[in-house]
This record gives structure tokens, sequence and C-alpha cells, in this order.
């Protein structure tokens, strides 16, 4: 039913950051219906569809400690071609899941795509550590990092079918790089829409400790500058994070931009550093945000019985898009989404709470950063799960946002640091 067209395969040498991704990928792979993904995964680890049941799944699971490989050598190499998934979304042959994914200005969601792409992200690696002798797997494979979603297009249709790639494009001792792309069918064609980077860490029966998983061998020059490309992007990552400024002072360049903002915003009339005026065409920094609640329930799990990583993508976007739009005036889309951190998993239950912030604007582009945290009711404290980073273009040009604190002028400078990157990757 799902059987691709020859012209598919021609049409997938167009990858992440110009990269190709080879043709013969596509040979002999028949696609998988969306709504069977998420039911893939439970079968890999044995999850059950019945939250009352939850415990005793992962009991079973730590009898799984003992097929865990004690080193990364004892496990077999994998070619990229072998965790090669495709992904149907058949949004106009079956048009009974469409409204799932229908916003209110008759295009898709960007938000359930994020969903898609996280299922189908952790089902890669799991198709790239699979043994055959074990119909389960021991490994618990989960979402660490999205190192960059850029997308192709403004507007997705809803009547048209979707179709998702991937596989593992870099492995290292215990984590994956994953690429994907996503592309939709226009006049018998499948184009480009976005291309994702993913980095999924494997992790022991109980999701505890780290755990090895299969190297990866490319097989050709093409093959060995995607498998390059995967390791500049851990180091970049590494830099990215060593001069953040949470940890490094401004640079020269940034002090000057910091303290010049200050000067154009003090009343000149009191010569006070107190006394400041918002200049023309401007929003103080405090006046551009927004924030949310959700209460995690059950329906909202992963395979592990914690919040699915997916949803909080989701929600995160969702309020980021409400946040951008306030602060435009008009309708926002996404251009870019860039490093979102998993820094710890959300349980089950938790209030999770999310705070969307406009740190900086230019033109028509508007820079958003939304912050998750869980509230534990008991302690009464807030922990930090998810950072998230995105990029959104206004059909009208926006005001420009200015801070007043020198913490606000530290996300100024950070929401100023991601606009950069994403613009020269775009």
């Amino acid at each position: 039913m799902w059987k691709l067209p020859s012209f598919l395969a021609r049409t997938l040498t167009s990858g992440t950051s110009g990269l190709p991704l080879l043709p013969d990928m596509a040979e002999g792979h028949l696609p998988i219906h969306v709504n069977n993904v998420r039911s893939r995964l439970r079968e890999i680890v044995g999850a059950s569809t019945n939250w009352r049941d939850h415990v005793q799944a992962m009991q079973e699971r730590k009898a799984l400690h003992t097929l865990l490989a004690k080193r990364q050598e004892d496990l077999p190499p994998r070619r990229m071609k072998d965790s090669y998934l495709e992904v149907i979304l058949p949004l106009g042959s079956q048009p009974q899941i469409r409204e799932k994914y229908l916003n209110v200005y008759n295009s898709v969601r960007f938000g359930r795509i994020l969903e898609d792409l996280d299922s189908l992200g952790v089902l890669i690696c799991y198709t790239h550590t699979k043994q055959e002798a074990q119909p389960r797997s021991p490994l618990s494979i989960v979402t660490a990092l999205v190192d960059k979603i850029n997308l192709r297009k403004k507007v997705v249709h809803p009547d048209c079918d979707i179709k998702f790639t991937g596989n593992v494009s870099w492995v290292g001792k215990t984590s994956m790089e994953v690429k994907m792309h996503m592309l939709q069918l226009h006049d018998g064609d499948y184009c480009p829409v976005l291309d994702a980077t993913f980095v999924m860490v494997a992790r022991d029966p109980e999701n505890k400790r780290p755990a090895f998983v299969n190297p990866l061998i490319p097989e050709s020059p093409e093959e060995e500058e995607i498998f390059k490309q995967g390791e500049m992007n851990k180091l970049k990552r590494i830099d990215f994070s060593t001069a953040s400024l949470l940890k490094m002072a401004p640079t020269a360049e940034e002090r000057n931009i910091v303290h010049d903002i200050f000067l154009n915003t003090l009343d000149t009339r009191t010569v006070s550093f107190r006394s400041r005026v918002l200049p023309p065409n401007s929003v103080w920094m405090e006046d551009a945000k927004l924030k949310g609640l959700q209460i995690c329930h059950p329906q909202e799990r992963n395979i592990f019985n914690r919040i699915f990583g997916g949803f909080l993508m989701r929600k995160a976007f969702e309020l980021g898009w409400a946040t951008a739009c306030s602060c435009g005036g008009s309708r926002p889309f996404i251009v870019s989404v860039d490093d979102i951190m998993f820094q710890r998993p959300v349980e089950v239950g938790s209030l999770l709470l999310l705070s969307g912030q406009v740190c900086y604007t230019e033109k028509n582009y508007i820079q958003v950063r939304v912050h998750s945290e869980v509230y534990d009711a008991d302690t009464r404290e807030h922990h930090t799960t998810n950072i998230f980073h995105f990029t959104f273009i206004s059909e009208n040009e926006v005001p420009r946002v200015v801070p007043k604190t020198y913490g606000e002028s530290m996300l100024y400078l950070d929401g100023k640091r991601h606009f950069a990157a994403t613009m020269k990757e775009i």
C-alpha cells in the first residue's frame, strides 16, 4: 500500500548541512505507518499499554541486565543503512487522522511533528542496536539533545502525505547522533520540508547507568563525511557550552552592546542611572514573556513511564509560538529549533512550569527561549528539566526587545548568539 515511487531515492539526496543521504538506503524499505512507531517501541522494551502494569513491566526489565555488553568491542559494528527507516504520515490518503495535526490556520501543527520526530529518533537507534537473538532490548534509549531542526518551508499542507526518513549518522561509546528528514508529497514528488539532528543516549534496563552501543562503520567517502560531521557537531556543542554566559563573561564586543543599550535607555532629563526610558518601537524584555502550567498525566508517558520528550517539546513550542505571536503582533512561522538539552526526566504526576521569553529580535525575526521546570509539592523545590530555543519569523517587522537588568542582558546576548548560529546555518 505504501510502496515508494522510484524517484524518492533521488529526492533523498539532499541532507542536513548539505551532506548527501545515500540513495541506496531507500532500497528495499517499506515505510512504517506513523501510528505504529510507538507500538513498535513498546514491543522492543516490553512496555505495557496499561498504566497499572508499569511497575511490574519495569521489574521484568531488571532481568535484562545480563544482556548488556561489557565493552563496546563486544558488539557487532553496524552500517548507516542498517538503521535507515521510513515512516509515512498519510494526511492526504487517510483524512481521518488529519484533525490531530491541523491548526487554526489550516496547516500542520509543528508541535505534533516534534512528537513524531522524537519517537522516530528512538526507533532508529533501537534498529541500530538490535540483536537478532534478543526479542527485547536491554537498552533504555532516550533523547539527550535536539541539536538542530531547520525548516525549509514556512507552511506544511494538511492534505498531502508526509514522509519521515532517518538513520544513525554518528556513534560514540554510549551515544548516537540521528539525522532525520521530513518530505511532503506535491504533484507526485516528495519535496524536502525540514532536516533534524537529534542525539540519543543508551542506558541500562533501569535507565540508571550508561550502556554501550554498537559502533558505526562508514562504507563510502560520503558516509565518512557524514560521520566526520557528527564528530564536529559534538566538538561544536562542547565549545558552545564552554563559552556559555553562565560560565564565562561576555566578550568585549558583547559588553559594548549591553552598555550601548543601557545608554540608549537612560532618561537624559534626570541624569540618573535608575531612570530608564523605552526607545521608540521597542518593548521591555520583562513585558515580552508568557507562562504556562501542565499537569503531567499518565496518558503522556513514554515507554519507560516518564513523560514523553516529544510532549514536552510540543508544549514548549506552543508556548514559544504564543510568546512570539504576542510580541510580534502577527502570525509567526518557525524557522529553526536548536540546542534543546534534556537535563532531567519529568515524572508522571509532576507539575510542569513553562516560561517563554523573547530574548532577541531583529527585523522580522524573533528568538524565543522557553524554560521548563518541575515543582515538587512535598519539598517545595523547583528543578530545571529543559531549555528550548526557537527562532521564528513574523509576517511584519517586530519591536526591538530591550533588557533592563544584568540578568536580562545575559539572556539577550544568549539569544543573539543562538540567532547568529541559526542564520549561519540557513
